[in-house]
């Protein structure tokens, strides 16, 4: 089976979010693919059974769990699926409901993904002390929890107490503010300690809560949001209704074949 690592949501080698994707030919046990994705280290491995009719299936591990929703990996399937002749518009099965991409022109990949609007909360216990940060705004989506800061450089300084962040009951922690200073809309930073990603480079099921709340925030439907990990990466949203549409481009790393098949009822 073929396997690729494909860095995400950028148009440059070493940069944004790199997620592996491999094609699988045949169904395969769960517990391979997250022996499969362990091995990988990032942080999250796409699997993809391709189909002659319907939507292609679509699953998402990271070194330690499956997800129900990843984008840059999205995003790095369809950029693999793409560069071996797929064209035009690809759906995928997957468990978050059926998520289809298109090639936008220009290297850029669309994808189409459900709204996920937070709601206000007030901060979970131990939040603000794990992050470091003064919170403007806490809000929970279905996912993750969703703080809002004073600035730009306040993102770019949070060095969250990971151990205590863990504690934290949701997916991940994402810290975000206004645009304002950059070239971008808003910033944002994504902590998932609880599953095995201490700092995710480029979150683009995030930015199905972002663009929601920065959309009502700014009056605008299409925003650029930019993440301020170390690698960084560029997030081109749009809202429609209760979907979001996630722009973005992706960069081949290296691609080979696996040489451990799964092993008959593992």
């Amino acid at each position: 089976m073929r396997i690729f690592t494909v860095d995400s949501f950028t148009d440059r080698p070493f940069r944004g979010n790199p997620a592996a994707v491999c094609l699988l030919d045949t169904a395969v046990p769960d517990e391979w693919m997250r022996a499969v994705a362990a091995e990988m280290r990032h942080s999250e491995t796409a699997f993809v059974l391709r189909q002659d009719e319907g939507p292609h299936s679509l699953r998402w591990f990271t070194p330690a769990v499956e997800v129900a929703l990843c984008g840059h990996a999205t995003l790095a399937t369809a950029h693999v699926l793409y560069s071996l002749g797929e064209s035009g518009r690809l759906e995928f099965a997957t468990k978050s409901g059926v998520l289809a991409t298109e090639q936008a022109g220009d290297g850029l990949i669309a994808m189409d993904f459900p709204a996920n609007p937070a709601a206000p909360c007030p901060p979970p216990d131990g939040l603000t002390e794990a992050l470091g940060v003064t919170p403007l705004w806490t809000g929970r989506s279905r996912f993750d929890v969703l703080v809002e800061v004073g600035s730009a450089d306040e993102v770019r300084a949070a060095d969250p107490d990971m151990a205590r962040l863990a504690e934290v009951e949701a997916r991940g922690v994402c810290v975000t503010a206004s645009g304002e200073g950059t070239s971008a809309d808003y910033v944002s930073r994504f902590f998932g300690p609880r599953v095995g990603v201490p700092e995710d480079p480029v979150t683009g099921s995030a930015h199905c809560v972002l663009a929601p709340y920065w959309s009502a925030k700014l009056g605008r439907d299409t925003l650029t949001g930019e993440q301020l990990s170390r690698r960084g990466g560029t997030v081109r949203t749009t809202l429609r209704g209760d979907r979001v549409e996630l722009a973005g481009r992706a960069v081949t790393i290296w691609s080979g074949e696996l040489q451990v098949p799964p092993a008959s009822g593992s």
